[in-house]
């Protein structure tokens, strides 16, 4: 029984749609990773100084403005712990995009996509175990 020529092109459209958001999703996870290198390198750079009390040209947009160093590194540090966050989120809602995007084009999820790193504690009680 052939397919009606209007429901594959809704089909064709709606996967075509899933896979730019994933696309989309992982090109914003790339920018914002390239930010939060940058931000590394100036906090290490602003550590390395031998004169911690001095002051630092900041750019925001197309102007410098000189700040204490001290505010500098609280900025930067600020701005690298929303980063870490926004690229965790957009992480998770990476995971859902793909696994509706297998849905749509009637593949089986991806198993191990779901998965999360062991956290320090749990990491800590697994080598007490292999120790003991």
């Amino acid at each position: 029984m052939a397919r009606e020529p209007a429901f594959v092109l809704r089909y064709l459209a709606e996967v075509e749609e899933l896979a730019e958001d994933v696309l989309a999703a992982r090109q914003q996870i790339v920018d914002l990773d390239v930010k939060r290198n940058r931000n590394r390198e100036a906090l290490r750079a602003l550590r390395k100084d031998p004169e911690p009390e001095g002051k630092a040209m900041v750019c925001f947009g197309s102007t410098f403005i000189e700040l204490p160093k001290a505010k500098t590194e609280e900025m930067l540090q600020k701005d690298q712990e929303h980063l870490d966050e926004e690229i965790n989120n957009l992480r998770k809602e990476l995971r859902v995009k793909v696994n509706r995007l297998y849905e749509a084009q009637g593949k089986p999820e991806l198993k191990g996509f779901n998965l999360n790193p062991m956290t320090p504690e749990e990491m800590k009680l697994i080598n007490r175990i292999l120790e003991g």
